[in-house]
This record gives structure tokens, C-alpha cells and sequence, in this order.
């Protein structure tokens, strides 16, 4: 969940970027994480509760137009924290993050919706978690500055598509639903 969440950061930060920079005529410049956080809204039978993680990396190239624009974020899975221990060890057994350690969002192309400072976009990747990729696109915001692109997103998410069991405790009676709201913030400064 939070492989596609960092993923789509690096994409919109690149598609937003690329955009304003094609309307102004430069070239997009290259650029790698300067901040992130992941986080996903997740509702369990035991209450609601939200998973969270700024341990994100990620590099975009850069090229003469945003369709030539290419990049990658990645998340480790254990690093994902909802604020109760015992949660945390049920999450990390169900991520099976010692086997797939990595949540990765690899940028297969940028569609801009617009133009301006602050872009809607669509990015087109392949999202991989729990050792499972799947082709996403995936709906953002890219805000625009002078050295960096900020790219926000949420979109939902469903943890069987990622074959992510494990999700009921004592028989069924605790139970996490396996539709969650993944919840992207990533921040891209740009090389000169």
C-alpha cells in the first residue's frame, strides 16, 4: 500500500514538474526525494486507525518534455507504523516484510490535466507490493516551485489484489477490512 502511495509521489512530482517546465519551454530537470510520508486510513473491527511512514526514496530522470520523464519511489514495509505495537507486529506479519522488505512505485508515464503551478495528473506505473505488481494510474496534485515539486495523492487501495491476508485475528472476531485510502506526500528537489 504505502509502495504505491511513495510511487505515485515520485510520479506526480515528475509529471507536475514536467509539465510546467514543457509549457515554459526548459527541459525537465532531474530530481530525488528530499521528504516523504506515506500513510493509509485503515478500518478494523477493533476501531479505525491510520499507518504511517516518512522513510521514503526515490529518483526522477529528467528529459526534454514530461512524456520522456521516468522515476521510481520506494518505501521499506516495516518501517509502516500505526502507533500500537501490537498492530505494528500484525501488520509487519501480514506485509510478510521480512520476505518483501520493499513497497515500490516504478513511473511508466505522466498525463498532465492541466497547466499552472499547481497541476492535476494521472500517472501510469506499476505498483508492487507484498511481492505482487500490478499497472496502476493513479489521480494527483503536483505543486510547483522554483528547485522542487511537491505531489500529493490519495487514492483506495485493496489488499487482496495484493494477496495481503492475515487480516482476522481470534476466529474472525477481530477483523481489518481490506479496503484501505492510501494517502501520498512527497516532496522531489531537483539537481542542477
Amino acid at each position: 500500500m504505502w509502495m504505491r502511495a511513495v510511487g505515485m509521489g515520485v510520479v506526480w512530482l515528475l509529471a507536475g514538474h514536467a509539465s510546467a517546465s514543457a509549457q515554459a519551454g526548459r527541459a525537465v530537470p532531474a530530481g530525488t526525494v528530499a521528504q516523504g510520508q506515506l500513510s493509509f486510513d485503515g478500518r478494523a473491527s477493533a476501531g479505525d486507525f491510520t499507518g504511517t511512514t516518512t522513510t521514503v526514496s526515490g529518483e526522477m530522470t529528467g528529459g526534454p518534455q514530461l512524456e520522456a520523464v521516468r522515476g521510481w519511489v520506494e518505501a521499506p514495509a516495516a518501517t509502516l507504523k500505526t502507533g500500537n505495537d501490537r498492530r505494528d507486529r500484525d501488520l509487519n506479519k501480514s506485509m510478510e516484510s521480512a520476505q518483501y522488505p520493499t513497497m515500490r512505485f516504478d513511473l511508466d508515464g505522466v498525463t498532465p490535466g492541466g497547466t499552472g503551478d499547481s497541476v492535476p495528473v494521472t500517472l501510469k506505473g506499476r505498483l508492487t507490493l507484498h511481492g505482487v505488481e500490478h499497472a496502476v494510474e493513479l489521480p494527483g496534485l503536483v505543486l510547483l516551485g522554483s528547485d522542487q515539486v511537491r505531489i500529493r495523492s490519495d487514492f483506495p487501495l485493496n489488499l487482496k489484489d495484493y494477496k495481503i491476508g492475515g487480516l482476522t485475528k481470534l476466529m474472525g472476531m477481530l477483523r481489518m477490512y481490506e479496503d484501505i485510502k492510501v494517502h501520498v506526500d512527497v516532496t522531489f528537489r531537483f539537481s542542477r
